[in-house]
Parts: structure tokens; C-alpha cells; sequence
């Protein structure tokens, strides 16, 4: 039996309440299942559970509950509810009714299943050997990942037993005055707790801006590739060679992440800021990351994000370069212990090959943990970062 808590969503989130739950108690889940809606000062946030199981002892609706309590309770394969007696007494057999024997048996109804879409479904190999395993054909199956791709976790939905699923609930809107509160909070705690140090780098961006205009003239306009993720798959790239940038820094001690889970700060559009995760970004292609990127912040902003989604950034990019400014210096978001952070990039004079010359300039900024890094380091993450933006046929 494992207990499924409250997440902390975010550094700046105290409490929560669930507002829906998608189950009953009894359901099967698997790991990364949604299963619930809980309601925080950012808005209404699907929440996944990591557990296999049966899930039971549902928490009330609409109370709310801090950060870490139970919402339920998930019962691992074998083991027995202890709710209910380990030995109940068999109730005895019932005699069959006379004219039982001579009705035949009736075959299950067959599910109904989708017609195939016009063309072949994208699903990667590990989600085609899952449907091969389940008997699913997965060609038939819509799927929720990135441009429709079927994922594993649609093959598996699509071999359970198919049972009604409660209306959704229409997603409330937020307190912005609440939010304000949560992010200065959060804030206050960050610049007390966490010994900021601060460099900026200015980058040449000739070659990038370049390169981009040629590759969107091969794609369509909903397409094209915008400065933005150029510079998110480079913060991704070079953080994988300075791993004392990209992790969390927990119980006074620090954890490096493997995996580059890249938060992007959103502005929402009444007020307020969230930082949602684009996942692996280091091994994304730049259509696919693209493709993430706008869906995410189109999600954040209406009210759709997943809790893995502000449970796992492990660095933060901060793009206030559309706002007109020419640098920002940001404040880490704990348990992070970095934040990257871009301005506009405009013309100003740079000296290229002895000459001075108008070059399009962009400032990058990180703002870094001295418990974790030092300015060394940090000045050769932002060196590798320009390095990367330079080579932008290398992304």
C-alpha cells in the first residue's frame, strides 16, 4: 500500500484542493495517469500519479489540504485492502434457474472500434511493441503527444476495460491577488535563502537570426521556428556539460539531474507567472521542441497543465526580450539553482575580424547558487551558451 500525497506545485504553493477526481475508488491506474484536478492559486492543475495499482480512500472534494497530505491511498497488485477481512465466508451457491441451461451463451458485445485516420499514426517503437503485446491496434489510436503521436501510455488506455468518465469540470480562472502573494512569498524565500551571484554575457546573433530565416523559408507559417526555442534547445545543450546549473538544491544538499528539464516562464495573461517544464529539451529536434512550446504556454494560460509539468523543472529560462528590455537578472526559483535569463537582441557596435560593425546583440544573464557553483563555472556555462547560439545548424 503507497500512499499517492499532495504535490508541491511549485516553491510557492502552501496548499491545494482537489476540485474532480477522474477515478473511483476501486480503479486500476498506471503510473502517469491523471487522476485528479486540484485547485491552486495558479488555476486548476491536472495531477498525475506514479503509481501502479488500485487506488482507494479518495480524499473529500473541495477542503484544503498543505502541501504532502494524503489524497489517497494505492493498492500495489497482491496485496489485500485492509479495509475488508482477509477471509469472508463464501455466501452459498445459488441453483441455477431451470431454463438457464438451455439459453445459450451470449457473446460479449464487441468494442467498437475507431476507423483508422487517413494516415498512418506516428507512435515510436516502444509504443508499437506495447500495442503488439496488448493486441491493440495502434494505428486506430488518437494520440496525445506531440503532433498527435501515440504514446505508450494511450496504447495501454486503450487495452482497459472502457468505463464511464465524469464530465470535466469547466476550469476556474485564478486570484491574481492570491498569485502576487504565493510568487512574492516564494521570492522572499529564494533571495534569503538561496547566495545569489550574477553574470551576463552578450552574444552575437548574426549567424542564428540567419540560419532561422533560411530554415522558415522551408517550413509553413504555422511551422516556423521563433528565436525563442533556439534559445531554449542552446540553454538545454550546454547545461548537460555544466551539471552543477541544472538540478535542485533539497534537505542542504544538492542533486544533479540527469535529464534537462527545462522551466519556461510564462506571463499570464491576467497577471501573474508560471513556470512550466518543457521535458528533455536537450534531446528534442527543433520542430518537435517548438511544437511543445507553444502548446505549453497555450495550456498554462488556459488552465491546462499537468502537475509533472511544475514538479520537474530543473533550471528556468526567463525570455523578457518581446518586452523590449536589454537584460534581466532573475531570482532562482527553489529548489532550482539556476535561472537563465535572455533580453531583446538589438544592433549595436561589435568589433568583427578588427573592424567595428553593427551586429545583432542578445544578453544573456544567469543568475546561479554559491552553494553549488561559483562564478567560474558559471562564466564558462554562458561561454559554452553563446558557443552554442553561434552554431545554430548544430541545434
Amino acid at each position: 500500500m503507497a500512499d499517492f500525497t499532495m504535490p508541491a506545485l511549485g516553491a510557492d504553493m502552501e496548499t491545494g484542493k482537489v476540485v474532480e477526481w477522474l477515478v473511483k475508488a476501486g480503479d486500476p491506474i498506471r503510473r502517469g495517469d491523471v487522476v485528479a484536478v486540484v485547485e491552486t492559486h495558479k488555476g486548476a492543475i491536472d495531477v498525475e500519479c506514479f503509481l501502479d495499482g488500485v487506488i482507494g480512500d479518495l480524499a473529500p472534494l473541495d477542503q484544503p489540504l498543505p502541501v504532502g497530505a494524503l489524497l489517497a491511498r494505492v493498492r500495489g497488485p497482491g496485496e489485500v485492502d485492509s479495509a475488508v477481512p482477509a477471509a469472508v465466508p463464501a455466501a452459498p451457491p445459488l441453483a441455477p434457474a431451470p431454463a438457464a441451461a438451455a439459453l445459450p451463451r451470449t457473446a460479449a458485445p464487441a468494442r467498437a472500434v475507431e476507423p483508422p485516420p487517413a494516415s498512418r499514426a506516428k507512435l515510436s517503437p516502444a509504443a508499437r511493441r506495447r500495442a503488439a503485446e496488448l493486441g491493440i491496434q495502434a494505428d486506430a489510436l488518437r494520440g496525445s503527444g506531440a503532433d498527435g503521436a501515440v504514446t505508450i501510455s494511450d496504447v495501454e488506455h486503450a487495452a482497459r476495460p472502457e468505463r464511464a468518465t465524469p464530465a470535466r469540470k469547466t476550469r476556474g480562472g485564478f486570484d491574481p491577488a492570491l498569485m502576487r502573494q504565493a510568487i512574492a512569498a516564494a521570492m522572499a524565500r529564494s533571495k534569503r535563502e538561496i547566495p545569489h551571484y550574477y553574470l551576463a554575457e552578450p552574444v552575437p546573433m548574426r549567424r542564428a537570426l540567419d540560419w532561422l530565416r533560411d530554415a522558415n523559408l522551408q517550413r509553413p507559417v504555422t511551422g516556423r521556428l521563433l528565436p525563442a526555442v533556439l534559445l531554449l534547445k542552446a540553454v538545454a545543450l550546454a547545461l548537460r556539460e555544466f551539471p552543477q546549473l541544472n538540478g535542485s538544491f533539497e534537505q542542504g544538499a544538492y542533486r544533479a539531474s540527469a535529464a534537462v528539464h527545462v522551466g519556461v516562464a510564462v506571463s499570464l495573461r491576467g497577471g501573474g507567472l508560471i513556470a512550466p517544464a518543457l521535458h528533455d529539451a536537450a534531446d528534442k529536434p527543433l520542430d518537435g521542441l517548438m511544437r511543445e512550446l507553444a502548446d505549453l504556454v497555450k495550456r498554462a494560460r488556459a488552465g491546462g497543465l499537468r502537475s509533472s509539468e511544475l514538479t520537474d523543472p530543473t533550471v528556468t529560462v526567463t525570455h523578457l526580450g518581446d518586452q523590449g528590455v536589454e537584460s534581466v537578472q532573475g531570482v532562482i526559483y527553489p529548489p532550482q539553482v539556476a535561472l537563465v535569463g535572455f533580453g531583446r537582441i538589438a544592433e549595436r557596435p561589435w568589433v568583427d575580424a578588427g573592424a567595428v560593425v553593427a551586429m545583432p546583440l542578445l544578453t544573456a544573464t544567469l543568475a546561479a547558487d554559491h552553494r553549488v557553483s561559483d562564478g567560474h563555472r558559471g562564466a564558462l556555462f554562458l561561454a559554452r551558451l553563446s558557443e552554442w547560439l553561434q552554431q545554430p545548424e548544430t541545434l
